[in-house]
């Protein structure tokens, strides 16, 4: 080993640096895209939230999480279907694309689904409303970072996710306001420290 080697390896990055740098790099193009979406958002910001990034590193950790669950569980396989719902520019199912998951968004915000489509395909990313979506039952995991400001929409937008997604899916449902399904029998919290669950019972 020369000495350029052993200057290679003491300025060697850890994984956790490595990580660092792949994030910051991607959250830089996600403020790129939110700038363009934000100000030009048809949502009712009066009751509803404009485009809102989620922490690309904690997203990412979720994802991986509940893939892991399935996983060890001898219950994953590429191709299980992941909708993000209230999707926004597509950030997210592109990471779980990578995951290997098949990926789904429903977005009705105009000026967020463009950005969307263009990121993951016409096809993955359709121009609806949650309240007149079908299709939740169809999906192994089922993602969202909270859409709704006003807290009976937010409750009432919670409970139909929880209906609706079948058992054996995997909830990852980010900044829930109502705590209901910690007590909920049908569902089991699968990280301790992240709003995960896994639906068990009808």
């Amino acid at each position: 080993m020369n000495d350029s080697d052993n200057t290679l390896m003491t300025g060697a990055l850890s994984r956790d640096e490595e990580l660092d740098v792949l994030f910051g790099v991607i959250n830089r193009f996600i403020g790129y895209f939110t700038r363009q979406a934000v100000p030009r958002t048809g949502n009712d910001t009066s009751v509803e939230y404009p485009f809102v990034a989620m922490d690309t590193r904690q997203a990412y950790e979720q994802l991986r999480l509940a893939r892991s669950y399935l996983q060890d569980r001898g219950l994953f396989r590429p191709g299980l279907k992941c909708i993000d719902i209230g999707c926004g520019i597509g950030n997210i199912l592109l990471l779980a694309e990578l995951l290997e998951f098949d990926v789904f968004g429903i977005e009705k915000d105009p000026a967020s689904l463009q950005i969307a489509r263009n990121l993951v395909g016409e096809r993955q990313v359709a121009e609806v409303d949650i309240w007149t979506f079908a299709g939740l039952a169809d999906f192994d995991v089922l993602y969202y970072f909270r859409p709704f400001c006003e807290k009976t929409r937010q409750v009432t937008f919670e409970r139909l996710v929880e209906q609706q997604c079948k058992p054996g899916a995997i909830l990852i449902a980010n900044r829930k306001m109502d705590e209901g399904i910690d007590t909920d029998p049908r569902f089991l919290r699968i990280a301790e420290a992240l709003p995960i669950w896994c639906k068990i019972g009808r």
